[in-house]
């Protein structure tokens, strides 16, 4: 029987690790390689509190080493990395039978999650605008329609498309700091990386936490698996 824990309550990585340990030699190795390295990365991440840079990098590879799967799509390019986002939150979703990923939205972070939707310093449009680049036009437009859509699905508890519409956000933010598009520390981008690393060092924990919970789903071989 899966261990049940509160919806919103964070998961410490040293208890997910204890129960990763417990419960591993059950795993099919695709989820056993995707938990194993998600877990390696929070765990660092938990140790990083200071340079909060450092730690949503860190918190970010986690996420990317929880979802990523298919080796062939992992040579697409970034312009498949959001059906990959919706196929992983959906799958997570249905396995959220006690909406523990909503609490941690609603009841944890609907401020943070609101700040960063009113930023358009995370909105790829606008960039795209600023750059002369097509689907720049009308940003502002999308801008707003994108809250909007945005607060009915939170309002409807609709947390895949919540997820969906905040993860294209923290992806502008993860393309801002690996692409060497800020400065270390700046203070430019404070507010967003505070909360940026916030979100995923809850959310992160209960997507880890939902997928050892659920070893029969399918779980595809992870990006560059381990072979001799």
């Amino acid at each position: 029987m899966p261990q049940r824990y509160p919806p919103g309550d964070p998961l410490h990585c040293e208890t997910l690790k204890d129960k990763q340990r417990q419960l591993r030699d059950g795993f099919p190795l695709p989820l056993t390689l995707r938990v194993h390295r998600a877990l390696s990365w929070l765990r660092r991440a938990d140790a990083e509190q200071d340079d909060l840079d450092v730690r949503f990098i860190l918190l970010w590879i986690g996420f990317n080493a929880a979802y990523a799967g298919d080796l062939d799509r992992a040579f697409d390019g970034a312009g498949n990395e959001r059906a990959r986002f919706d196929e992983f939150f959906a799958a997570l979703v249905r396995m959220d039978s006690d909406n523990r990923i909503y609490g941690v939205i609603w009841d944890r972070f609907s401020q943070e999650i609101r700040l960063l939707l009113d930023n358009r310093y995370v909105f790829a449009p606008f960039w795209k605008h600023h750059a002369g680049a097509m689907g720049g036009g009308g940003w502002e437009i999308t801008f707003e329609a994108a809250k909007r859509a945005a607060n009915r699905a939170l309002a409807q508890r609709d947390t895949p498309l919540v997820l969906s519409i905040l993860f294209d956000r923290l992806y502008v933010l993860r393309n801002q700091l690996v692409h060497g598009g800020a400065t270390w520390d700046s203070s430019a981008n404070r507010n967003q990386v505070r909360d940026g690393a916030a979100l995923l060092g809850c959310l992160l924990p209960v997507f880890i936490d939902l997928m050892m919970d659920n070893p029969d789903e399918e779980w595809t071989m992870p990006n560059y698996p381990v072979v001799d």
